[in-house]
């Protein structure tokens, strides 16, 4: 749920904060006062496209921060600690900052991150119905888009979109193999040639080290023979070797130790000096054994070092690569092999069209499932919205051809009227009944939507008298359950409302601001009277308004949800 929203040098706001509560709220005001401003806030914050021109005039940024109550969204707690996003407990906040130049950056719980992640996790948070929405009805990936929202069939349409995209791949390699035969038998001999080569090179993962090591070791026998026993004649093998100086030191001081005790310590260092100069000497010996000089095993080694090379050059890769070279062109070989079987290819295409369709076929039934019951469920508020009698429904159209959004596709229809004939909505339906049955569907998908905020921006446009009331109430019913806002000028739906803000212009030192409050009581009824009164308001005017918020009167258990 949406607690609170901050803006500050946001196009004609100089700071606001806004705090909501749960239930139905409505903002009002004038014309040019800066209502849809504050969608276009929201919208920004919940990742939309940034633009420079947002920027207050004289000002260097604009800066939007939306605070979120995440207690009852385990799913939108799980995205943000996926994506190292996570902030306190549920709690939630989205932060968007544009310069004067137009650059934008973005954070959640403090944390920088872009813009399609902000867009991700805004799109859990909150659902915008903008005032010209009705017009994408007109649209048929719009209709379909909307169908298989309303089905909860994201998962599925993403499904059928890669599905139909590995058939396109088949066909593909299939219409490569009859065109291309020639060049590409000439390219496997050319890579079995290669595979042949590295095979018989035989190099492993580890042996290029180990060649390297023994060349070392090899190349220089003879100095390292010369130093291992000069160092053994040092240390214990000369006449004066210094082991015998040491031992012969320690066997001194530990018979005087027996006289001055205070000797001891020198013996603590001494006797283990001692002990690691005979590990070392043994240690010499044993790496002198195994030295020897082999002229015919370092000639073995410098070859296999130039064959490796060699070919390490050819391949224009590090030696130690040369195995992963290999794995390259056998995965290669494969495809070549696999791609010049006419027969095969045909299989893998017939087999991703039966993959393809077999998901197809249960995105149809979902879609079937959902058309008839968004059809009913729009049908039945159609009644409520001057359209009595009229219908409405989702028809799928099969198509021909396999496509990436299924095997149909989605038309909505209506009749405006009793006894009138189902006809694609473009074609029959006039500005007022499509603003009419636009906010009949969004009401209806609203009710599934898992997004626990809905934001309604005029979409009562072009609607007045019974059926605003008719809105209002719609509006209402969506708020006992989410989290409604409808920026609206109808009185009637102003009137039906737990939250009522008023957004105002005002001059400060020559600009122009806009603002917002919360209405007390009385002042609801004043700005109802001026919805209802234009200009000049009336003391009958007064009295319809508060007529008007009486009539809407919640009980106190339920007013301020």
């Amino acid at each position: 749920m949406l607690l609170a929203l901050n803006i500050q040098d946001f196009v004609i706001v100089d700071r606001l904060r806004l705090e909501f509560a749960p239930g139905f709220a409505v903002l009002t005001g004038e014309t040019g006062a800066g209502k849809s401003i504050l969608v276009d806030a929201l919208l920004l914050v919940l990742g939309g496209r940034a633009d420079a021109g947002v920027v207050r005039a004289g000002r260097e940024r604009a800066e939007v921060a939306a605070e979120f109550d995440l207690s009852d969204l385990p799913a939108v707690s799980a995205l943000l600690a996926e994506l190292d996003l996570a902030g306190d407990d549920g709690e939630c906040l989205l932060r968007r900052v544009i310069d004067a130049g137009g650059r934008s950056r973005a954070y959640v719980n403090g944390r920088p991150c872009t813009a399609t992640q902000l867009r991700e996790i805004g799109e859990r948070l909150v659902d915008i119905h903008g005032q010209h929405e009705h017009q994408s009805l007109m649209r048929p990936a719009e209709q379909r888009a909307l169908l298989d929202g309303f089905a909860g069939a994201g998962a599925l349409v993403a499904d059928v979109a890669a599905a139909h995209r590995r058939w396109r791949t088949a066909i593909d390699a299939f219409d490569a193999a009859q065109s291309q035969s020639a060049a590409m038998a000439e390219e496997r001999e050319r890579v079995e040639w290669q595979v042949r080569e590295l095979v018989q090179l035989g190099l492993t993962v580890d042996e290029w080290q180990v060649l390297q090591s023994d060349h070392g070791r090899l190349a220089h026998a003879a100095a390292l023979i010369e130093g291992a026993e000069a160092s053994l004649e040092a240390l214990s093998e000369g006449d004066n070797a210094c082991l015998g100086i040491v031992s012969a030191t320690v066997s001194r001081v530990r018979q005087l130790a027996q006289h001055d005790p205070s000797l001891g310590e020198v013996l603590e260092v001494l006797e283990p000096a001692e002990i690691q100069l005979k590990e070392t000497v043994h240690a010499l010996r044993h790496y002198r054994q195994r030295l020897d000089l082999d002229p015919a095993r370092l000639r073995q080694v410098e070859a296999r070092l130039d064959a490796v090379v060699t070919l390490a050059r050819k391949y224009r890769v590090p030696p130690e690569a040369l195995p992963e070279r290999l794995a390259e062109f056998e995965g290669r070989l494969a495809k070549l092999e696999a791609s010049s079987d006419p027969a095969a290819l045909a299989r893998q295409v017939d087999d991703a069209l039966r993959d393809f369709d077999k998901i197809a076929a249960v995105l149809t039934r979902e879609r079937r499932r959902a058309a008839q019951e968004l059809g009913e469920a729009v049908t039945a508020s159609m009644q409520s919205l001057a359209m009595a009698g009229g219908r409405f429904d989702v028809v799928l159209v099969p198509v021909a051809e396999p496509a990436a959004v299924g095997r149909e596709q989605v038309e909505f229809r209506m009749a405006g009227h009793a006894g009138g004939l189902l006809a694609p909505v473009s074609r029959v339906a006039s500005g007022g009944e499509l603003a009419r049955l636009s906010l009949a569907i969004q009401t209806v998908t609203s009710r599934v939507a898992p997004v626990p905020t809905l934001v309604f921006d005029e979409v009562d446009s072009g609607i007045g008298g019974g059926v605003a009331e008719i809105v209002g109430r719609m509006l209402e019913a969506l708020g006992e359950g989410r989290q409604t806002l409808c920026i609206t000028h109808l009185p009637q739906v102003a009137a039906a409302a737990d939250h009522h803000w008023r957004v105002a212009k005002r001059v400060v030192d020559g600009v122009t601001l806009s603002t917002v409050e919360a209405l007390a009581p009385e002042a609801r009824v004043e700005e109802i009277a001026r919805m209802l009164g234009g200009v000049e308001i009336t003391t009958k005017t007064r009295e319809h308004a508060a007529e008007m918020l009486d009539s809407n009167a919640k009980p106190v258990g339920r007013r301020g949800r």
